[in-house]
């Protein structure tokens, strides 16, 4: 399956671009073709920055849409989601949804890990009154604040946190925590579950094309 990967921050740093679409093609074998929307340094963040990446990931979807066979938004808000689906003819999914959706499977409380007290709607919505947020160090605002060694140690620290709290699962609320590969740290500190949602979205299609794969060998 060859995926369209949209990152809703705009980077030069090859690594920092690439890092998603790695982690989908090592954990699925995917083969990923990377974009990043304009002029948004700082990514997605708030409502503004969220309304502005929106057309932009439309857009690129559009771009997109005839050399792949899915589109991957990779930020845990969703931006444009709606607008590339009603765009494109081919499968969208939302990091942030099929976070959502993941974290909806697990019993118990999930704490979502992020930039602020405030979870990205899609995966509140999908939680519902099971989710735990924490007023946590802090000194996380925007998903860049994750590369630097004060964002890894407040991103660590509200993890404990949320266990301390009672979380039976977490997730991570912005896909700056995907960029550096929090998910498999936090496992093994916690010994929780932790779900990442750049890999829930892989997961996503590659459950869609294994149903598809048996539906046609039924056939």
């Amino acid at each position: 399956m060859k995926v369209g990967l949209i990152r809703a921050v705009t980077t030069t740093d090859p690594r920092l671009l690439d890092s998603h679409g790695a982690a989908l093609e090592n954990t699925f074998g995917f083969e990923v073709l990377t974009r990043a929307i304009e002029n948004q340094p700082d990514g997605v963040y708030d409502d503004a920055s969220l309304a502005a990446a929106a057309p932009k990931v439309a857009r690129l979807a559009v771009e997109l849409a005839p050399d792949v066979d899915a589109i991957v938004i990779s930020c845990a808000a969703d931006p444009g989601l709606e607008l590339a689906r009603s765009a494109v003819d081919i499968p969208v999914v939302g990091a942030g949804s099929a976070a959502g959706a993941a974290a909806a499977a697990f019993g118990g409380t999930v704490g979502v890990l992020g930039l602020s007290r405030t979870a990205p709607t899609v995966i509140a919505d999908a939680i519902g009154d099971r989710m735990l947020v924490i007023d946590g160090a802090g000194a996380s605002h925007r998903p860049a604040d994750y590369l630097t060694p004060t964002g890894v140690m407040d991103a660590i620290t509200d993890a404990h946190l949320l266990a301390d709290a009672g979380a039976d699962v977490i997730v991570l609320g912005t896909t700056g925590l995907s960029s550096i590969g929090m998910a498999a740290e936090l496992r093994r500190r916690l010994e929780l579950p932790v779900i990442d949602a750049v890999i829930a979205a892989g997961s996503m299609l590659a459950s869609g094309v294994a149903a598809r794969q048996a539906h046609t060998y039924v056939i």
